[in-house]
């Protein structure tokens, strides 16, 4: 296998992070799951009220982030769009970077078995990565439908989305379900979209935890090239699980490279149909790197989060300042289990649950997103401004104390 001849990193500054989470104060207790929710099965699990003990420290708006880990893709993306290298010509580098891309935010969901937190309406996270070229805006914007909406920029590129997650509990599996379009779009003009794949979290009884990503993926683009990349559903006796595979056609139907490897380890691609290849052809030799995972630390946190997803809960004295009181990393029950303070984070949780309960009336009264708006043609949230702007001066008039 080869390097794929990627443009270098942009020059970014370097910021000092944490590296792991607080040591815990408390000793944590088992929680039977089966005793909370086998009267549950069929339903939506978002309704199913679970102590903490079944929570990451994590909100759903962070998780949206987690998936901007390698944006550095997007950053060569953009770059392959404008630079001609290889023989394979610029738009076609550029697609299968995105593809990569897109694969790549899968990576992180290895071992992480526990489910982030259910944000209040109006609940916003933010993050500000000039070390790596981005910045972050996320908003829960509906109760009911459950629904997040998210905006982030880039060096030559934007993504938008908005996500509702539709889950399942099936007796030995959790079923997860995406429904909402993601749209990137490049400084040239150049757009894609694409959907998520379904998330199946098998084990949930008995046997080992394991979670797999099966479907297809169809990352559309409004020029010339388009993919489709197939998320291989794992069986019980697969002894090479996590494979995806996928073709990049022009716009006459003609493939003109193929990508292959593994959502939670590495991707590659070579040049034509690889389905069309002779029989006995082994890609290997000929194929170049697109991504490769970058593997956290053993036994980093008992959450199995990534060295990325340690960061993003983060909370300095100096960021406190800027954030508004809407922010996730305000929220005292997710603090309180960062910090393993089990007791209060259920107290915490039960009463915030409680308020939770009002946002299907506050909603249905007329209440509006802060930092998003719907199109009325499209159905799609969309960035509507003003954010970093309100946080260099300090004012979040119109945000509301959620947590207290």
């Amino acid at each position: 296998m080869n390097d794929g001849g990627n443009l270098d990193h942009l020059e970014y500054p370097l910021v000092e992070r944490r590296k792991t989470l607080p040591d815990p104060c408390e000793k944590e207790k088992r929680v039977s799951l089966w005793t909370l929710i086998k009267d549950n099965i069929g339903k939506d699990l978002s309704r199913v009220c679970l102590p903490v003990y079944f929570n990451e420290p994590i909100s759903s708006l962070q998780k949206c982030f987690e998936d901007l880990e390698y944006s550095y893709l997007l950053d060569r993306a953009y770059k392959y769009g404008k630079t001609v290298r290889l023989c394979l010509g610029d738009g076609l580098m550029r697609v299968l970077h995105v593809a990569a891309f897109a694969i790549s935010a899968y990576s992180s969901s290895e071992g992480r078995h526990r489910k982030p937190f259910n944000p209040l309406l109006g609940e916003t996270y933010e993050a500000d990565y000039p070390d790596k070229g981005v910045r972050f805006l996320s908003e829960k914007v509906s109760h009911h439908p459950t629904i997040i909406a998210c905006h982030s920029e880039g060096n030559g590129w934007k993504l938008w989305a908005d996500s509702n997650l539709k889950t399942k509990f099936w007796g030995h599996a959790i079923q997860l379900d995406p429904v909402g379009v993601l749209t990137l779009e490049f400084a040239d003009g150049e757009v894609f979209q694409w959907s998520k794949v379904t998330t199946t979290i098998y084990n949930v009884i008995v046997g080992k935890l394991y979670c797999g990503h099966h479907g297809m993926m169809h990352i559309k683009g409004n020029q010339k090239y388009s993919c489709k990349i197939n998320f291989k559903q794992q069986s019980l006796v697969d002894r090479n699980p996590h494979q995806v595979h996928g073709l990049v056609e022009d716009e006459k139907g003609h493939v003109l490279a193929s990508i292959f490897g593994k959502w939670d380890d590495s991707i590659f691609y070579v040049s034509g149909d690889i389905n069309a290849k002779p029989k006995g052809y082994n890609p290997v030799s000929e194929a170049f790197l697109l991504w490769r995972r970058v593997r956290p630390p053993a036994g980093l946190t008992k959450y199995n989060l990534t060295s990325f997803a340690v960061t993003v809960n983060e909370l300095t004295p100096e960021l406190k300042e800027k954030l508004p009181p809407t922010d996730s990393r305000l929220r005292p029950d997710q603090r309180h289990l960062e910090n393993g303070e089990y007791v209060k984070a259920d107290a915490e949780k039960l009463r915030l649950e409680k308020r939770q309960r009002m946002s299907r009336k506050l909603q249905e009264s007329g209440w509006k997103p802060r930092w998003f708006q719907r199109d009325d043609a499209s159905g799609t949230f969309h960035y509507t401004g003003g954010y970093w702007e309100a946080r260099e001066q300090r004012s979040w008039d119109g945000c509301p104390h959620i947590f207290s």
